[in-house]
């Protein structure tokens, strides 16, 4: 399970009693994730979702609390931080900045739906939309600066092929800016197990600890990534183009975009490439169930390379 901070009944009673949430009913670990430690909580006020940050510090973590609370504001179903009695959203549990969160309805899913394509195209553009009004600013951690830096840690760990497809793809983005393209928040890792299905409903945007400023396209096509991929790691047409129309249709896409649109598949591509090559060889210290294998954004970002044109509208 990947719980890095045990939090044990006594010690969230105590620390909840700065939040006015009700009686803590129960506690239990979520085993799903890799960067933070998360519990579901139940009081007698209802259900939540406490995090203790692992990576992220105090300092850090005000944007993405407010961005989500702002969100909230707007419609988004998303997690809505909870203020304690000194209006504060964060707190320190255990030696860990932490915050609890409302906690949503839904379930994810593993094979989208034509319907559910599209809903997450249209909220995504709903977001985006939302986002504009959002005045604090993040710069992509996970942007060039952090390919640079990680290309030669996971590069001993590579074949001679796959070195050279990554320092390819790395300074070919090195010379793509993407700043001529329309900017906002995104949420930058909208996978499925990201997003709360009620059938063909959205219930809720989950996990935005990897929001920042950047292309909203880019944040498009992290999503097309994973939510329209067939088994070998290639765009299915149908859903691609499901997922897209619904979105221009809220957000209505750019020439430039579409221009940009083959390029931003391989960034995405990259960028979880070389995030779970990372994962994979270079965990932190602790054990790590979770680690995704690197080998299935490679396939996709290759075959991508080797598309004859990207699936658009």
């Amino acid at each position: 399970m990947a719980v890095f901070t045990t939090v044990s009944e006594a010690e969230l009673t105590a620390w909840l009693s700065d939040y006015s949430l009700g009686q803590l009913l129960e506690l239990q670990g979520i085993a799903s994730g890799i960067e933070n430690t998360n519990y579901f909580v139940t009081t007698g006020n209802g259900r939540f979702v406490l995090t203790l940050f692992e990576k992220l510090t105090a300092d850090e973590l005000p944007f993405y609390l407010n961005l989500m609370a702002h969100l909230a504001r707007h419609g988004i179903p998303c997690p809505n931080p909870m203020a304690n009695r000194h209006n504060q959203f964060l707190g320190t549990l255990n030696g860990k900045p932490a915050c609890i969160v409302s906690r949503l309805s839904g379930k994810s899913i593993t094979v989208p739906n034509l319907a559910q394509c599209a809903a997450i195209g249209a909220m995504l553009g709903q977001m985006h939309i939302a986002g504009q009004s959002f005045s604090q600013i993040m710069p992509n951690p996970r942007g060039a600066t952090w390919r640079a830096a990680t290309t030669p840690q996971v590069r001993p760990f590579l074949k001679a092929a796959q070195a050279a497809l990554l320092d390819r793809e790395v300074e070919l983005h090195s010379r793509q800016s993407g700043i001529s393209l329309p900017q906002g928040v995104i949420h930058a890792d909208l996978f499925r197990d990201n997003v709360l299905l009620e059938k063909d409903r959205i219930g809720g945007l989950i996990d935005f600890y990897f929001a920042c400023t950047d292309a909203l396209l880019y944040d498009v096509a992290i999503t097309v990534n994973d939510w329209c991929m067939d088994t070998g790691g290639r765009l299915e047409m149908q859903r691609t183009q499901a997922l897209l129309r619904a979105y221009h249709a809220v957000r209505p896409l750019l020439d430039a975009e579409r221009d940009a649109w083959p390029l931003m598949l391989r960034l995405a591509a990259l960028r979880f490439w070389l995030s779970r090559l990372h994962d994979m060889h270079l965990p932190r210290d602790g054990e790590l169930l979770n680690a995704h294998d690197p080998r299935h954004f490679e396939r996709v970002l290759q075959n991508h390379i080797d598309a004859a044109q990207a699936v658009w509208l």
